[in-house]
């Protein structure tokens, strides 16, 4: 029988690298993409699968520097908006259940990307709102 474990991850691998290439922020929510990614990778796809959702996961996790999160912070909290409650956890790369209302993230905050916001269990939670795929989770 013949063994496709290290193609395989060569491969996956490979089609990782541009994920990492791709990211420009190391502050820390890249390294909270990055575990939570490898988490996730390692449940899905044993260790290569580890080494391939800590690549994406770091890419999709570095969405906001500190600075902006704490503008996005200052912003929400200013708000005021009400917590919804979800029993899922909410994670980053997941997209948030079609009850939980966003609300969309003005430009003069400062931002990149126009991205929306929400609420869900006392967490400020940043979303992509053409997909609602939740994007940060800020402290």
């Amino acid at each position: 029988m013949r063994n496709y474990f290290p193609v395989s991850a060569a491969l996956l691998t490979l089609l990782a690298l541009p994920l990492a290439a791709c990211q420009s922020n190391t502050e820390a929510g890249a390294a909270t993409g990055a575990a939570g990614g490898a988490l996730t990778g390692a449940v899905v796809g044993g260790p290569v699968g580890a080494v391939v959702g800590g690549v994406a996961g770091a890419a999709v996790g570095g969405a906001l520097t500190a600075e902006e999160q704490n503008r996005v912070h200052t912003y929400v909290v200013a708000q005021r908006r009400p917590t919804m409650r979800v029993a899922e956890e909410v994670t980053v790369g997941q997209p948030l259940p079609p009850r939980v209302r966003l609300y969309p993230v003005p430009q003069s905050v400062g931002l990149r990307n126009p991205y929306s916001y929400t609420i869900v269990n006392d967490q400020t939670v940043l979303v992509d709102p053409q997909t609602r795929t939740v994007v940060q989770v800020i402290q």
